[in-house]
């Protein structure tokens, strides 16, 4: 769930800021685990259950890449940020931005002007702005940013693209069944109506089924968006989604590729911040939130194991967030003081180990899925032509 929490924070003064929790007390850790003193917290989605909260539609990756072509040309920071803004057409985005000038003109800093925006400009995105400020390196953490998102891109859409053609499948069959069970099977209810008990039992309550469907259409039907209505309403729910991510997690093969997927995104961000200049405890601090709450508390562990001395690939394995071939990596980058580029390689391990479990499980999973929807549908036919079959027999 989402809890929007109102702090103080030298030097930011007072700051409205998000966090991705399990609960009150878990978002309450990780804002003081960033030195955030609390005024108020309050649930994201308890405002208003009748209106969502609307997200903006601020093009973050265009925008990063625009600034930091400009930034390579030799602009500044407000020029160009204005030069941005005087050729956005978009009301809404030209708005955002004519705002961050706002706040760099009465003398803010970059990552203060962004982090007034959480819900356009992400807690990562800030953090390594922010990190950049110390060193001077804007444009180099730009850079880090937009690659790591093109990373995090080709691993979602390797996802999606897995996922098309078995979805296809689904609502091509559950549409020729719907369409089978609601408008053929009672059209051959009347075609076998006077044969009554000398149907097979099989064909008989499928008839009846049309029967039933035609005599109470508007009722069914109505059910049937009450239905719809009510599971795409609860897709939206942070907590049911919860529940359902809390059971897929429960599933050994499925569950072990979510951690996997996880500590993927995990490692990926901790190099980026590493390479940017975040020391470790911080950088794990804020790459918290992309964990499940499971491994949450497992990494506070880690941390705590970290700031008395011990070291990463030791704490990180000690508490479960590592494989075999990670941990050793993990003691290569440090020995040779390379933990950020270490930590993306180990995330893009993890990404191929993904691939290649989501390759053979579309491979086994979509005939299996062919399989399943060709029996329902061939035995809906069998069953409503098996009287005519019989009548066949007995004329012969």
């Amino acid at each position: 769930m989402r809890y929007q929490v109102k702090a103080f924070r030298e030097p930011d003064g007072v700051v409205s800021v998000f966090f991705d929790a399990s609960n009150e007390s878990d978002a309450v850790q990780q804002a003081e685990s960033q030195g955030y003193n609390i005024l108020a917290l309050k649930a994201g989605s308890s405002w208003n259950l009748l209106k969502p909260r609307r997200k903006q539609h601020f093009p973050l990756a265009l925008f990063s890449h625009e600034l930091l072509a400009l930034l390579d040309a030799g602009l500044g920071l407000v020029e160009a940020v204005e030069a941005l803004a005087e050729k956005e057409t978009h009301a809404e985005t030209k708005s955002t931005l004519d705002q961050l000038i706002a706040q760099l003109y009465q003398g803010r800093t970059f990552s203060h002007a962004l982090q007034q925006f959480p819900l356009v400009f992400p807690q990562l995105y800030v953090a390594t702005v922010h990190a950049s400020e110390k060193t001077g390196d804007l444009k180099d953490a730009l850079s880090r940013y937009v690659a790591y998102q093109a990373q995090l891109e080709v691993v979602r859409k390797k996802l999606v693209n897995a996922s098309i053609y078995p979805v296809l499948l689904m609502g091509v069959g559950g549409l020729v069944t719907l369409f089978l069970m609601t408008y053929v099977v009672p059209k051959f209810s009347h075609v076998y109506e006077d044969m009554g008990g000398d149907l097979p039992l099989l064909s008989q309550l499928m008839l009846q089924w049309g029967k039933l469907l035609e005599a109470n259409g508007s009722a069914v039907l109505g059910g049937f968006v009450a239905f719809v209505a009510g599971a795409a309403y609860l897709l939206t729910r942070p907590a049911f989604k919860q529940w359902i991510g809390h059971k897929l997690w429960q599933i050994p093969a499925v569950g072990e590729r979510m951690r996997l997927y996880q500590l993927a995104r995990f490692y990926r961000t901790l190099g980026m911040l590493l390479r940017g200049g975040t020391p470790i405890v911080a950088a794990i601090e804020m790459a918290a939130g992309l964990l499940h709450p499971t491994l949450r508390g497992h990494l506070t562990l880690a941390a705590q194991s970290i700031r008395e001395g011990r070291s990463i690939s030791d704490a990180m394995e000690a508490n479960h967030l590592t494989t075999a071939v990670a941990s050793r990596m993990l003691r290569v980058g440090e020995r040779t003081g390379s933990m950020g580029e270490m930590m993306d390689r180990i995330a893009a391990f993890y990404d191929e180990e993904i691939a290649r479990w989501v390759d053979w499980f579309t491979k086994l999973f979509e005939p299996l899925l062919m399989a399943f929807i060709g029996v329902v549908i061939g035995g809906i036919v069998i069953l409503m032509y098996m009287p005519v079959f019989e009548l066949a027999g007995s004329i012969q």
